[in-house]
């Protein structure tokens, strides 16, 4: 078995054979990448190659850059691990034919991955993923691969990041705490300059998690949406009496946002920050712009689109579906934190530019006495009351999630939470919506009665099954909550399959 393009590039454990990441599978896919670009007309073009600080990126970095080198290709090779969305970015403002990017994201501390960028800025998406691996198939002995050595360049390019996240805020106002932490990713010194750039000088970190350490050494999982990864963080916002929390998944693409409230210090689901930013973005966009989400996020950017007289697409999972969502994109988001707010300059999730974003966001609140709770509450009052959570389910043996599925497919259930649902298999849609899920939907027969949606599906990047779950009612919260918990109730026992 091989490792496969996902649904964000190659991803496995650092280890040896041809299903885990390490310098020949590298050389292997650079070469096929190279070989596809060269048949595809881009032979000699730019292409970018970043990493992040994991095990294995610095080894894995050199050995794509030399690769590609060595095959004619113009290699800019940043010298320091440095946060993804750079390298998006890099792709865009220097017009390359690639990008690759030698990151596992927020995978486990075990893992790295490698993950690519084609001409339009955005991930790698069908076809050209299934052509790539067709080219990396026809690969010979990687030792027979021919390399040359490749000097570090590219500084200026952070610079012209920097500068251009610095230009997205919409306010005068700068007031505002910041706690933040990378999560020992590389996130961390990019996004403090960042935040200064933009004005924002009032930023506290999270110091036992600021330097990139591939270990994760304070976390169980290095991803801000896991219980207790964000503990330090909001213990730090609560001392320094921040305004707002802010965390970065390790190689930065990714943003979670932490609130005071009348309990104490929350993060906020991505869902809830999703349709925030998407109302701050439209505020300030042209009429008939385009908002995008996918098919396990919530509904509620849809709503708040029609009341905007903006434009909405759903896709499927993932930044290389939602980045070529349309024309006149503005914003996408997906509810695992990701959010895309520049689509001109990075056509990807950004977590440094969204922390910027939702600085000046909060520091604009916050000249009328306001928070983004009391934004939320706003935009329920005015769309429904959209409550939702994700439940994943961790495996070790992947046949679970197989077995899991089957069964569902097999008996979907016909209640849930007390209501009559219906199923819809994505996996039998056809055309471009044809995923691996499974849709479950409901409505009470009261017509102010809650409705539900349930989305399952396995992981594209992680050993899980993922369920998503979403209740709306016009003004009952308490309904909303109360039907949520039963929904979580089920996906829970899932857990409890076995093959």
């Amino acid at each position: 078995m091989t490792l496969r393009f996902g649904t964000a590039g190659l991803r496995g454990p650092v280890g040896d054979g041809p299903d885990c990441m390490n310098v020949p599978v590298v050389v292997r896919t650079t070469a096929g990448l190279g070989a596809w670009l060269e048949a595809n007309g881009q032979g000699g073009g730019t292409v970018v190659v970043g990493r992040d600080a994991r095990t294995g990126s610095a080894e894995f970095h050199t050995a794509a850059a030399e690769v590609l080198a060595a095959a004619g290709f113009e290699v800019v090779a940043f010298g320091e691990p440095l946060p993804t969305p750079v390298t998006a970015f890099a792709v865009r403002a220097l017009g390359a034919v690639a990008g690759v990017q030698i990151t596992a994201s927020h995978n486990p501390a075990a893992d790295n991955g490698y993950k690519v960028y084609l001409a339009d800025g955005a991930q790698l998406a069908a076809p050209a993923d299934r052509e790539i691996e067709t080219a990396i198939d026809a690969v010979g002995d990687p030792a027979d691969v021919p390399r040359v050595p490749v000097a570090p360049s590219g500084d200026d390019l952070v610079d012209r990041y920097l500068a251009r996240v610095a230009s997205l805020p919409r306010s005068p106002h700068r007031g505002v705490r910041i706690a933040l932490t990378a999560l020992h990713g590389v996130g961390g010194e990019t996004a403090v300059a960042a935040l200064r750039s933009a004005g924002f000088d009032d930023v506290h970190v999270v110091a036992s998690q600021f330097a990139p350490d591939p270990e994760f050494p304070t976390v169980a999982f290095p991803n801000p949406e896991e219980p207790g990864a964000t503990d330090a963080l909001l213990a730090l916002a609560a001392e320094v009496d921040a305004d707002i929390a802010l965390a970065l998944d390790p190689d930065a693409d990714r943003c979670a946002v932490g609130v005071p409230g009348p309990q104490g210090w929350t993060m906020l689901r991505g869902d809830e920050t999703g349709v925030l930013l998407g109302d701050r973005i439209l505020a300030s966009s042209p009429p008939g712009s385009l908002v995008a989400t996918t098919i396990v996020s919530s509904t509620m950017l849809g709503r708040l689109a029609a009341a905007r007289g903006a434009r909405y697409a759903q896709t499927l999972t993932g930044f290389k579906w939602l980045a070529r969502a349309g024309d006149g994109l503005v914003y996408a988001y997906e509810e695992a934190i990701g959010h895309c707010v520049d689509p001109d300059a990075v056509r990807d999730k950004d977590g440094i530019a969204t922390a910027v974003v939702v600085a000046d966001y909060v520091a604009d609140l916050k000249q009328s006495g306001r928070t983004l709770i009391d934004a939320l509450d706003d935009l329920h009052r005015e769309l429904g009351v959209h409550v939702g959570d994700q439940v994943s389910i961790r495996v070790d043996d992947l046949q679970r999630i197989g077995a899991v599925m089957t069964r569902l497919r097999a008996e979907p259930p016909t209640t849930l939470a007390g209501l009559a649902v219906t199923a819809t298999d994505l996996a039998e849609s056809p055309g471009p919506m044809s995923t691996d899920a499974l849709v479950l939907v409901g409505r009470a027969d009261a017509p102010d009665g809650p409705a539900v949606r349930v989305v399952v599906r396995p992981s594209g990047t992680e050993p899980k099954l993922k369920v998503y779950l979403e209740v709306v009612t016009e003004r009952d919260r308490p309904t909303a909550e109360a039907t949520l918990d039963a929904l979580r109730g089920w996906a829970a026992s899932l857990g409890d399959e076995n093959p």
